[in-house]
């Protein structure tokens, strides 16, 4: 029960996070809700895949198979609402994945090279840049999956 209400209360705030970030990129009014709700279920996804995982993967892996679901899960929610609004993808986009990028990482690459510690430096920057690829690799499994789902609509309306 612990876990559910935890899981509940970081996606209400991946929401707010997101809905704010929104307001000061100055996207339009009225796909700031829908921003919301795309970076707040692509959080619920990463957070989801970081507790059923956890007896199977180590942390790191969890947190990069984390990203990579959430990134394929912004893709796909962002052109289905920008196609129902008629907006550039970009507005969800960019909003979205704010809760995903990994500035704590970056942050420990930069904190343990002024420490001195290059070999921990090193092995956060490897985990920083395998987290940035899991992000693109995400987004382009989901531009994959739209246009896989274009032409099987296209396809339907011909026959």
């Amino acid at each position: 029960m612990v876990i559910f209400l935890n899981l509940i209360g970081q996606t209400i705030l991946a929401y707010i996070s997101v809905f704010a970030f929104g307001i000061m990129l100055n996207i339009p009014r009225r796909t700031l809700n829908r921003a919301g709700l795309v970076g707040g279920s692509a959080w619920l996804v990463y957070e989801l895949v970081l507790v059923l995982t956890q007896k199977l993967l180590d942390k790191n892996w969890r947190i990069v198979l984390g990203t990579l679901l959430a990134s394929l899960v912004i893709g796909v929610m962002s052109l289905t609402m920008s196609r129902a609004q008629k907006v550039p993808v970009l507005i969800y986009n960019i909003p979205g994945i704010f809760p995903l990028v990994p500035g704590a990482q970056a942050y420990q690459v930069v904190r343990n090279l002024v420490a001195g510690n290059r070999e921990v430096a090193r092995q956060n920057f490897e985990l920083l840049v395998i987290i940035a690829g899991a992000i693109v690799i995400g987004f382009w499994l989901a531009e994959l999956i739209n246009r896989l789902r274009s032409i099987d609509t296209s396809s339907r309306r011909l026959t």
